[in-house]
Parts: C-alpha cells; structure tokens; sequence
C-alpha cells in the first residue's frame, strides 16, 4: 500500500486567477456560450422567434427549419451525433468539454468571477471565510450570493424563453413558465453557485465512466516528471541534482478541483488547463522551457511515440469518426430530401364497397396531410394505378405553413376495371401552382 498520504480537499476551493492562454480560450468560451444562450431567442426569422422549441405546439423552429412531430427522427440522430462527437472527443483530447464547454463549468467560472470582483481575490476570500461574521462579511456575502441569485433568474428566464415565446414572458411570466424559470434558477444557484466543484467531483457520472473512453494515446493534462523531479525551490549553492518543478504550488492554486496534477492522471481533473498556464508562467520566469505540465499522452510521456499521426489512427478514434459520419451523411440528406408536404392515407373501415347510384364501385379514405414548408399550398388530388378509377367528386384543399388537415376522399371505378378482392392504386395530392410540390401514398381498392 502506497504510504503518500492522502491529500484533503477543502470545503470551500478559491482558485487562483490563471492567467496564460488556455485560460484566454475559457474565457471566450463563455462568452461565446453565454451570447448564445441569451441572444438566441431574441432573434426573429420571418416574424416568428427564430429558434423556438414549442412542445404544447409539437413544432420546433430552428431558424427557417421547422420540425414535426413526424420529424423528431432528426432530432434523434443530432442527439446521437452528439453523443458520438462528445466520445471521439474525449477519446482524442480527455476531457475538454468539461473544462471548457459543460454549463457546469461555465457557470461556475462565472460565479468565481462575482465573488471575486465582490470579495476580493483568493487571499481575500480565504480571509473572509476564515474571519468570523461581522457586518462588512455579511455585506460582501449578500452582495455577491444576490448578485449570483440575480444572474440566475437571468438563466432561469432566458431558459423558458427558448421554450415560451420570449417576448410573451416580458412582465408576464406566471403558471408553468413561472414554475421553470424558478426551478432551473434554483439549480442554477445552487449546482454553480453553491456546490460548484462538488458536483465535478462527487456528482457528474461523466467523471467516472470517462476512463472507458481513454488510452495510452489520449491527450491530457499530463506532468512530465521525469524532467520536474526532483523539485525543489531554487538555491545558488545546490549542488544535488534537481528537477524543474520549483514546487512553487501554483498548479494546485489555480485548479477549481483543488487537485495536484503532479500525483498523474485523477478522475477530478476536467482538462481545463489552468494549471498548465500557471506552470509555463513560472518557467519563463526561470528560463526553463515550457510544458513541464502540457496535454500529452503516457506513451508520448514514456517517449514510446512521437507521430502526431498516431492521435488520430486509433481504432476507437476511427470507429467514432466513422459513426459521426455515418449520422451526419444521413441525417443532411434526409434534410436536403426532406418533402414540404407529407400524406398518409387511410382506408375507411366503416365499409369495404359500396355500389353508387349509376353502377361503379366506391371505396372511401382519409388523407391525413402536414405542409411542412413556409408557404401556404393549395392542393388537388388525383388517382392513379387503377384504370378508370377518379374521385366522386373534385377536392381542394388550402393547407397553412406548419398546419395539418384530414380529408375524407371517395374513390369510384367502374366495375369492369375491379377485379373481386382487392387491388392497389396510388392517392396523389400536388399543389397546381407548384409543380414540384407533390407526395403519393399507395393503398388498397376493393372490389366486390
């Protein structure tokens, strides 16, 4: 059993603010994230909200996309496009998205941000949990827990927006609206502002299947002992040999999980790269080279493989590329194929044949239809694959963007041209004025 012991994360981490270019790439990535989530459903696309997912209307509209219910299967494959991309990811690069992308992460960087620019930097803050409550710590505490309490009403609101129409909710938000925007406002505050690094840590299930993803090629924030040990701080006189790692502890100070990247390779640690900023600061104040904390691999760390392309030949790595392009061929031509108008025929159970007064043969249906365009269709119908057979009467239908309509539809042939039992024909609406707005659905004639 190892005798190192066991290192005690506190209760509360104030990290240190990093400063270094990865750190520059977070920081626009919540900017980046955040303008997207509260810009979006502000935006209007042809008089309506441009991204809106509107689930009591069974209608999401993305721009000037707009699915159905029938749709739903594209919704599907982008889901799993995700979910694929997110493993190749992790497989090629650990755990970026954690440390950059995942709304846990950026709320919680934005929650430091308030507490900081309230309460004072990381000494100050440590200070000020240490001291006991007076009115200036009551003061600093309310101003910094309400102004994050503010900002996640601000989350909260915003959220709703996506799925209520936003300007509808301005000095109007009650029932269910009322109940989400406070309930995601609540885990807001209490996930980012309150647990923060508690739920990296003992709450992302993430974190802990992660490793399945992983091999010896996968990139990650890696130290590189064999040059950093021994560590020890600088001395004129030393004589002993010594790595470069100073031992200066900043790596541990800036991390938001309070780990020490020195131990290797820990399940907390979500890639942020924090620590490799901090690191490079202080060699280049020894003028050593950087990257004695970087993303590398245990192979390139064992000097075991120096081709970048083996990053990217990996079994597990073209397995996911495949998969991503397998969905994503599929999922843009069934976009690009997709038809604005969709049909569905229904033969009328009530009865099987009837004879109509001047001797031909009547079978009854039901075309059930969606326009799923932008444009109003005026459509006609048509029979075809039966000889003879036409429409009792002429049908025409004035169909609205986005809308749905049944029609109930008679079907007369002469007797001569049915054969007993029953036999196929085809139902075509198609809209006049637009000759390349048309759908056919097969169905059955019977006969005597």
């Amino acid at each position: 059993m190892s005798s190192r012991a066991i290192p005690i994360v506190p209760i509360k981490i104030h990290p240190r603010l990093p400063r270094g270019r990865f750190h520059n790439g977070r920081v626009a990535m919540v900017l980046l994230t955040q303008l997207l989530f509260f810009v979006m459903p502000w935006l209007t696309w042809h008089g309506r909200q441009a991204v809106l997912f509107d689930f009591p209307g069974s209608r999401f509209h993305l721009f000037g996309l707009t699915l159905l219910p029938q749709d739903f299967v594209y919704l599907a494959a982008l889901l799993i496009f995700c979910a694929i991309a997110l493993f190749w990811w992790t497989a090629l690069a650990g755990r970026l998205w954690c440390g950059f992308s995942c709304p846990q992460t950026v709320y919680s960087q934005i929650m430091v941000w308030i507490e900081r620019a309230i309460e004072g930097d990381r000494k100050a803050r440590i200070a000020l949990d240490a001291a006991p409550w007076s009115a200036k710590k009551l003061a600093l505490r309310s101003a910094s827990h309400g102004t994050m309490v503010a900002f996640s009403l601000a989350t909260g609101f915003t959220f709703v927006g996506w799925f209520v129409p936003v300007r509808e909710l301005v000095g109007h938000v009650d029932g269910w609206p009322l109940f989400w925007l406070l309930f995601y406002a609540a885990f807001t505050y209490l996930l980012a502002g309150l647990l923060r690094e508690k739920v990296c840590l003992f709450m992302c299930p993430y974190a802990r299947f992660q490793g399945v993803m992983f091999d010896k090629d996968t990139l990650v924030v890696s130290y590189d002992a064999q040059r950093g040990e021994p560590r020890g701080g600088l001395k004129k006189d030393a004589t002993a040999p010594r790595g470069d790692c100073v031992d200066c502890g900043l790596c541990v100070q800036v991390c938001p999980t309070g780990i020490d990247i020195r131990h290797g390779l820990q399940y907390e640690c979500i890639n942020c790269a924090a620590c490799i900023d901090a690191c490079d600061e202080v060699m280049d104040k020894i003028a050593a080279p950087r990257g004695l904390i970087r993303f590398s691999s245990e192979n390139r760390l064992a000097g075991k493989v120096d081709s970048a392309r083996r990053l990217l030949l990996r079994p597990r790595v073209a397995v996911y590329g495949a998969l991503m392009g397998i969905v994503g061929i599929a999922t843009a031509y069934g976009f690009a194929t997709r038809a604005p108008l969709e049909m569905n025929v229904l033969r009328d159970r009530a009865f099987l044949v009837r004879e109509t007064s001047d001797g031909w043969l009547e079978n009854g249906y039901t075309a059930n239809l969606v326009n799923t365009g932008d444009e109003t269709l005026i459509l006609s119908f048509s029979v075809d694959g039966l000889p003879g057979a036409k429409l009792a009467e002429p049908t025409i239908v004035t169909l609205a963007p986005e809308k749905s309509a049944s029609v109930m539809l008679r079907v007369e042939a002469p007797p001569e041209a049915v054969q007993r039992g029953s036999q196929p024909l085809r139902i075509v609406a198609y809209a006049a004025d637009e000759p390349g707005v048309s759908v056919g659905e097969s169905s059955r004639f019977i006969g005597e």
